[in-house]
């Protein structure tokens, strides 16, 4: 079960990066919670009007789980590729989802049937590795793409991959996340 007042800090912390980062409020303060302190790996994700409007994450842990944070909820205001950077006037209207992921694990698999049946639908996040190409999905997108197979299909794609490419010289990897929302946002 989520820990409702960790995922509390961590949203706060997020949403204080990015007005830092727009120039709307000062930097974030250290907090003292070890847990941020840790190695970990984050995704931070905008949406606006029910749309998603930003989201960029880590999924290795290389470096602490409050700097980790920082760095990708101002990147999913400015630096996600298929969006300009978040306005001032679009900050105030944001919400803001947080998802720390565990460690992924490595799926050992011949067939693309065989991977599948390894992976649970709405629980798992699922990272594909070809060569130097690679993607991932968060369990968030089952909701998208609730059959195994699309899910897979559209991973593909993200990574640049032909959907009926097979899976011979495929590395999969599937993690799972704790994950906080913003109900709504209250301007202070």
């Amino acid at each position: 079960m989520p820990d409702t007042e960790f995922g509390a800090l961590l949203l706060r912390l997020a949403r204080a990066a990015i007005s830092h980062h727009l120039g709307l409020g000062p930097q974030p303060q250290a907090v003292d919670d070890p847990r941020l302190d840790e190695r970990g790996a984050t995704f931070v994700t905008l949406t606006l009007n029910g749309e998603l409007r930003g989201c960029i994450g880590s999924v290795r842990r290389t470096r602490s789980l409050g700097e980790d944070l920082i760095v990708n909820a101002v990147g999913a205001a400015s630096r996600d590729s298929r969006f300009p950077p978040l306005s001032q006037a679009e900050f105030e209207r944001v919400i803001i989802e947080v998802s720390v992921l565990s460690e992924p694990e490595f799926i050992d698999f011949d067939t693309e049937a065989a991977l599948l049946e390894k992976i649970t639908p709405h629980e798992d996040g699922l990272m594909l590795f070809a060569g130097c190409r690679s993607a991932t999905f968060l369990p968030q997108v089952w909701e998208q793409l609730p059959a195994p197979a699309d899910f897979l299909a559209a991973l593909k794609r993200k990574a640049g991959m032909a959907v009926e490419r097979s899976v011979d010289g495929l590395m999969a990897a599937r993690y799972t996340v704790c994950k906080w929302r913003e109900s709504e946002h209250q301007p202070d």
